[in-house]
C-alpha cells in the first residue's frame, strides 16, 4: 500500500533531512577518525576558523590502567614528538599542555604524564587566513602500565567550520594549562623563593592553600637537560611547602649557574607556570 505525501510536506522532509546530514557531516569534520592501537586512540581536533590564527587540539583515550607521558616524562618514560611539517597552509604549531599528574613508575622513581583521556591544544597558524587549512600530524608516543609500548599515528584534518562542535571541548582543555606566573605573585597558590643549596642543592619555597595535593616539576633550559622531579622536604619551614632536587641530568658541559630553568606548580583546582634563572 502506498501513501501520497503533499508535495509541502515532502519538500519539509527533505530539507530537514538535508540539514540533519549536513549538520552531521560538519560534526565529522571537526575531528579526524580515531587511529587505534590495542591500548590508546588518537585524533586531532578543529576548532572554529577566524583569521590566520586558529585552535586546534590532539586528543588521546587510553584503555583503563595505562598512561601517556608529559613533555618532560620523570625519571621514566617517552616524550610524545610531533611532526606537523607535511600540513597545507601552516606556519607554526605550538603545542599547549595541559596540567600533569604525578605516577609511581614501579621501578622506585616517578614519571609524569596523563592517563584516562586528555586533549593537547594547538595554537595553529596559518599562511594565509584566506586559504584552506589542512593539518597533517605523525604521532610518536608511548602507551605504558607495567611495560612501554611504542605508538606511532598519522592523522589528518581540514579546518573548515565557522563554528566548530569541538570549540567546548577545547577551550575545557585550554583552562587545564597552567597559567603564566612570577615567583612571589601574590597567588593562593604560588612559588616565594628559588635559591642555591651549596653548588648542587636547589631549594623551592611554595605557598599553597593545601599542601597535601600540591607537585612541582622542574625542566632546563633545553630538551637535552634532565632534571630530576623535585622532592618535598619534611618538615618544611613555617608557612611553606619546601621542594627539593639536585643539579643533575645536565648535558655534558652545561653549567647551571643563570640557567633558564621553567618550574610547573601543580594543584588540585589550579596550576601556574613560572620562568627563572637560576642563582
Amino acid at each position: 500500500m502506498f501513501s501520497i505525501v503533499p508535495m509541502r510536506a515532502a519538500i519539509g522532509v527533505a530539507t530537514t533531512l538535508l540539514a540533519t546530514s549536513l549538520a552531521m557531516t560538519a560534526r565529522a569534520d571537526d575531528a579526524s577518525p580515531w587511529q587505534r592501537d590495542g591500548h590508546s586512540a588518537v585524533r586531532l581536533l578543529a576548532g572554529s576558523r577566524s583569521g590566520a590564527v586558529l585552535l586546534g587540539g590532539i586528543a588521546f583515550q587510553l584503555q583503563q590502567g595505562w598512561k601517556t607521558y608529559w613533555r618532560t616524562p620523570g625519571d621514566s618514560g617517552v616524550p610524545p614528538r610531533f611532526d606537523f611539517s607535511k600540513s597545507d597552509n601552516v606556519e607554526a604549531v605550538t603545542v599547549m599542555w595541559p596540567a600533569p599528574l604525578k605516577f609511581d613508575d614501579g621501578a622506585g622513581g616517578h614519571s609524569i604524564g596523563y592517563h584516562n583521556q586528555i586533549v593537547l591544544p594547538l595554537r595553529i597558524v596559518a599562511k594565509a587566513a584566506d586559504k584552506p587549512v589542512t593539518l597533517r600530524a605523525e604521532i610518536n608516543y608511548a602507551v605504558c602500565e607495567r611495560l612501554c609500548i611504542p605508538v606511532e599515528a598519522s592523522v589528518e584534518l581540514g579546518f573548515n567550520s565557522v563554528a566548530s562542535t569541538e570549540d567546548a571541548n577545547l577551550r575545557a582543555a585550554l583552562d587545564t594549562v597552567p597559567k603564566p606566573a612570577n615567583i612571589g605573585d601574590p597567588n593562593p597558590l604560588t612559588i616565594r623563593d628559588v635559591k642555591r643549596d651549596g653548588a648542587k642543592k636547589v631549594l623551592v619555597d611554595v605557598v599553597a592553600p593545601d599542601s597535601r595535593n600540591v607537585n612541582l616539576f622542574v625542566e632546563g633550559p633545553s630538551l637535552d637537560w634532565s632534571l630530576p622531579i623535585p622532592a618535598p622536604v619534611e618538615p618544611s619551614p613555617p608557612g611553606v611547602k619546601r621542594f627539593t632536587f639536585e643539579l643533575d641530568g645536565l648535558p655534558p658541559g652545561a653549567k647551571p649557574d643563570g640557567a633558564a630553568l621553567k618550574f610547573t606548580l601543580v594543584g588540585p583546582e589550579k596550576s601556574y607556570e613560572f620562568n627563572t634563572n637560576l642563582e
